[in-house]
């Protein structure tokens, strides 16, 4: 009897033991099948970093600008300590320059062995002086071979061989949760590496109507901006470009242009030095659910046209205002900002066909397609704008001249006030310079813009609150929204 307990005491005790061993070692196993899974960049950063560069620009501005307080004045206006300085110091005092130096920072990444770079527009446009550094530390000068603007993307080149050039990926494979890494210069920082996943793909940003983005939680802050983002597999599948941002720093949405678009951009730039696009010559607007509906339409899909340019390529097709664009040289338009895009990837001259929903039935156009003319760089947009003694400062803190009666009669307006210069917090808008201001929406109501002193009326008038203004920026016009203008 003893002797069966004391077996029957070995199994209960062995069985236990088992149990807990197997517990142990499943615990184990899922620890490493979880540390397995997790993404290791030590590698990409490794390999990947020495084809990223950090890019310095250098452009002379006439006239003390916003950021040179004084002279020796050390940071540059899109500096967060520039803001501290403005609040504590004194602007005039005697002796300040009439002539500074405005320094920024950013990224890019070389795509030929032999020195050709991808980069942001905004990085280099307008700069006198452009200065790239690899990771290596060597240094070089470097030309501009072009930058287009509505993309974002600029072509820059240094007298350089034998270089690492990165792996290009394609964007169209990406998967939305995909672990992706971007590598630049965030603040001057060279080589940071941040990672994060795809958010989104397709998005399109106001006023951005050509870069179907990638969006992702990838920190990426100042200085970042031209740098690449690799997939895991070490390719470039974007250009950082943009963030989204109420302090101008990292918030958890950054969004970078396909790598594809980008290339198709410096391609062009480097045959020809800018960018041809097709244009329709028309103003649309999203197909909603109600809108659908009233039309005859099953499914919410298009882009309305609201108006047609008298003359211009879509008029001359014979499309008219009210009708649906569904189809553009075989495209589907699933949404109306589907249909820049696709237009603008076509080459001018070319005949397209059209698809459109007219009076609850489909129809078919032929259009021959148009071409955007190029938007002018802020060098040259400078030296069209009024003589710098006519200038003033509104009390949006924006810098200011009355267009000519000539500059009028080019953009079929009466008045306007174009902006020279941005200071203070006006810049937490989306205002840029070379803007030109034509209205203020109050209460519903346009009420267009003839001078400085009348526009300064009109925004005291206003609720401090919100002030929204119609701008003609290049060949379009866009409503911007100004918040808090009363701390301006």
């Amino acid at each position: 009897m003893m002797q069966q307990r004391s077996m029957r005491s070995i199994r209960v005790f062995l069985a236990v033991f088992l149990l807990l061993a197997g517990g142990v070692q499943a615990q184990t196993t899922n620890a490493g099948t979880a540390a397995r899974s997790l993404p290791d960049f030590a590698d990409l950063a490794d390999r990947q970093g020495q084809v990223v560069v950090n890019i310095s620009t250098t452009q002379v501005v006439s006239g003390r600008s916003g950021a040179q307080i004084f002279p020796g004045f050390p940071f540059d206006e899109d500096d967060p300590m520039s803001d501290f300085f403005r609040r504590f110091i004194p602007r005039g005092l005697p002796g300040a320059p009439r002539e500074s130096e405005r320094h920024s920072l950013g990224s890019g990444f070389i795509i030929t062995p032999d020195g050709y770079i991808l980069t942001n527009a905004h990085v280099v446009d307008s700069a006198d002086e452009v200065k790239v550094r690899l990771n290596d530390r060597r240094e070089f000068s470097a030309r501009i071979i072009g930058a287009d603007r509505r993309t974002d993307v600029a072509l820059i080149k240094i007298e350089a061989t034998g270089l690492s050039a990165a792996r290009l990926g394609n964007p169209e494979k990406l998967r939305v949760g995909e672990w992706v890494a971007a590598i630049g210069s965030p603040f001057g920082f060279e080589n940071s590496v941040t990672a994060g996943i795809v958010s989104a793909k397709g998005r399109s940003l106001p006023q951005e109507n050509y870069v179907p983005f990638i969006q992702t939680d990838v920190a990426v802050n100042p200085g970042n901006s031209g740098g690449p983002l690799f997939n895991m597999q070490g390719e470039v599948v974007g250009i950082n470009s943009q963030i989204y941002s109420r302090n101008g720093g990292y918030m958890g949405l950054s969004f970078a242009i396909p790598i594809d678009v980008a290339m198709e951009v410096q391609s062009q730039l480097r045959v020809s030095g800018k960018v041809s696009r097709g244009r329709m010559g028309v103003v649309i607007q999203e197909v909603t659910r109600e809108l659908a509906e009233s039309f005859g339409l099953e499914k919410t899909v298009g882009a309305i046209v609201n108006s047609v340019e008298k003359g211009g390529p879509a008029d001359q097709a014979g499309i008219e205002a009210g009708d649906v664009i569904l189809r553009f040289d075989g495209k589907e338009i699933v949404s109306s900002s589907d249909l820049p895009r696709i237009v603008a990837a076509s080459k001018p001259g070319n005949k397209a066909r059209v698809q459109v929903w007219r009076k609850g039935a489909a129809r078919e156009l032929i259009m021959t397609v148009g071409e955007i003319q190029e938007e002018k760089s802020e060098r040259e947009a400078r030296a069209r704008r009024a003589p710098k003694a006519e200038r003033e400062t509104t009390r949006l803190g924006l810098v200011v001249s009355e267009l000519s009666a000539e500059r009028q009669r080019q953009l079929d307006v009466n008045g306007g006030l174009v902006i020279e210069e941005i200071r203070n917090n006006a810049i937490r808008a989306d205002l840029r310079v070379g803007d030109v201001i034509l209205a203020l929406i109050s209460k519903g109501a346009r009420i267009e813009v003839r001078g400085v002193e009348q526009f300064n009326k009109l925004l005291a008038a206003q609720d401090k609150k919100l002030v929204t203004l119609l701008v003609r920026r290049g060949d379009q016009q866009v409503f911007i929204t100004i918040k808090d203008i009363g701390d301006q």
